[in-house]
């Protein structure tokens, strides 16, 4: 006697459910570059990552003790957490607001999308993975997706617009030291734990950074715009997509997180081209496509624990 075929659908949902969830969270994460960028027509660029990361640890420490409750860490654990959030939010941050503030949206996602690339070689560098040929190719090819990237100066970029791109590089500099140093993290801390203590590590050295920003800023004549894409962008973007995120993983696996990696830059350059009016050049596409062909091809080997993406 044959299985009832209905009895498979409980199996298959939790799977389709973290599909859906990651699908959403590269739709957050990619139009995040466009909201961002449109943001700085209200919100100087430090003053408006201040007020997002104090409002996102806020709405963080709460709610990951009603998601998973209290957790006693040690001490050695939490200083790790502390340097983590420095590196991983406050210099990412710092580096990654100002360059996009000098560059399209368009070339910030692209520049950042050859993160798994850069990690990847860096791993191998200090040992911490074996050299795979492969991997040695797809950092390569990426490589010279994000020079032609860079080269293309899409929407009449200038000398500004280059040293945007070079601050987004050394984000992603700054997010590979983060990722590679999550790998040391004991597996009993969560990732969303994790996302929150680094969050609110990361938060005061952003808020110092802004000071005089913020107390330039005219609130008054923020506008409803404004505010926002504040919202959108500590919201949708720092709180619920981390918890799709995390819930994804856990229900597709890490083997399959790559094909979601690559679809964030590609709705960014869309999402960029009809709420900014930026015009991707031939040069960016062809730079497009080996960012993410390089991805693919270090991302094919699944990594002992699921990795952390930047997200706008």
């Amino acid at each position: 006697m044959t299985t009832p075929r209905p009895a498979a659908l409980p199996a298959r949902r939790p799977a389709f459910l973290g599909d859906l969830g990651m699908i959403t969270v590269a739709l957050i994460w990619g139009l995040n570059f466009s909201v961002t960028k449109g943001a700085f027509a209200s919100f100087p660029p430090l003053a408006f990552t201040a007020v997002r990361f104090t409002v996102a640890s806020l709405l963080l420490l709460p709610l990951v003790r009603r998601v998973e409750g209290p957790q006693t860490l040690s001490r050695g654990v939490l200083w790790r957490l502390v340097l983590l959030g420095v590196v991983g939010n406050t210099l990412y941050q710092l580096a990654f607001i100002s360059g996009l503030a000098r560059t399209t949206a368009s070339n910030s996602a692209l520049i950042l999308a050859s993160m798994p690339s850069i990690v990847a070689l860096v791993a191998a560098g200090l040992g911490l993975e074996p050299v795979r040929p492969r991997v040695l190719v797809g950092v390569l090819v990426a490589s010279v997706g994000v020079v032609l990237v860079i080269a293309a100066r899409g929407g009449g970029f200038g000398g500004g617009s280059l040293a945007g791109d070079l601050l987004s590089l050394t984000a992603v500099i700054c997010w590979a030291g983060y990722t590679l140093g999550l790998r040391r993290m004991p597996d009993g801390v969560s990732p969303l734990r994790v996302t929150a203590i680094t969050t609110v590590a990361g938060a005061p050295g952003l808020v110092l950074a802004g000071i005089p920003e913020l107390l330039a800023t005219r609130w008054d004549a923020v506008g409803a715009a404004g505010w926002a894409a504040l919202g959108y962008a500590t919201i949708f973007s720092l709180v619920v997509a981390y918890l799709l995120w995390n819930r994804s993983v856990q229900a597709v696996g890490a083997s399959r997180t790559v094909v979601y990696m690559c679809l964030t830059p590609l709705i960014a350059v869309l999402g960029a081209a009809l709420l900014l009016g930026e015009r991707p050049r031939p040069l960016q596409g062809v730079g497009a496509a080996l960012i993410l062909g390089g991805v693919v091809l270090t991302r094919l080997v699944p990594s002992r624990r699921p990795e952390c993406t930047p997200e706008g």
